[in-house]
């Protein structure tokens, strides 16, 4: 169970974060900025699976937003 953190007032700011968790919802907009334009779209994040959908309609995957955005980098690439 995680524990909640005090603000310096004393007060409940919520649960702690581990160093290396992601937030999802924002993690998941910026992969959607970075890449709509240029024809990938259906971000989501399930299970520890990261995911996106090409124009042509192929799945990219990662276990990590950043290993999900290199995908995308290498199948962009390969389309150049």
């Amino acid at each position: 169970m995680e524990r909640a953190a005090a603000s310096p007032a004393g007060g409940v700011v919520g649960p702690r974060r581990g160093v290396f968790d992601v937030a999802a919802k924002s993690a998941l907009a910026e992969l959607e900025l970075a890449w709509t334009d240029d024809g990938y779209h259906g971000f989501c994040a399930a299970d520890g699976l990261w995911s996106a959908i090409s124009s042509a309609g192929q799945v990219l995957t990662g276990h990590t937003p950043d290993a999900l955005s290199q995908a995308v980098r290498a199948h962009w690439q390969a389309l150049q």
